[in-house]
């Protein structure tokens, strides 16, 4: 009676734990930090950022030069002349942060070529844990590297259908 109670009980906690969930916890960027393609797209990205970032420079210092030139000469122009050179100001002002929009701004050039550079080598370590995932059979896969966010769940886990269908919606 003893040994079917516990074969019962054994039998009771191989079936618990073969139904728990499994988790496992990745960090991304270190494994990022790790590879030698990532490191040179980095430097890539830091040396076209350096690149751009001196042309603004560039064309700030040229409009800095015609801001001082006028403030010099204001005294001297009529209104004329006065309102073509604000015009002028006007103007290159505009094309400076034209092109700092362009370069660096929401969905710039940057933004574009980080794109072009980083991501592919996002979605191979993204691949990698999901192959990782798929073959150990984790349920949950999170990443610590930028607080805590769920990159892979299995699908089967999802529940958001039978809330919808206990809030009637369908």
């Amino acid at each position: 009676m003893k040994k079917l109670f516990l074969i019962g009980i054994c039998c009771f906690a191989f079936f618990a734990a073969s139904q728990a969930q499994r988790y496992a916890v990745v960090d991304t960027k270190f494994i990022l930090d790790k590879m030698p393609e990532y490191k040179d797209a980095q430097k890539q990205l830091d040396q076209t950022s350096v690149q751009w970032q001196k042309e603004i420079d560039d064309k700030q210092s040229v409009l800095d030069k015609m801001y001082k030139d006028y403030d010099a000469e204001q005294v001297m122009l009529s209104d004329e002349l006065k309102k073509k050179r604000e015009n002028e100001l006007f103007n290159k002002e505009k094309e400076v942060r034209d092109l700092q929009r362009k370069r660096f701004g929401f969905e710039g050039d940057l933004f574009k070529k980080r794109q072009e550079l980083i991501k592919p080598i996002q979605d191979k370590v993204y691949n990698a844990i999901q192959k990782i995932a798929a073959t150990r059979m984790y349920d949950f896969i999170l990443d610590k590297s930028e607080g805590i966010t769920v990159i892979f769940a299995d699908p089967k886990l999802d529940k958001s259908e039978d809330i919808l269908k206990e809030l009637g919606i369908k």
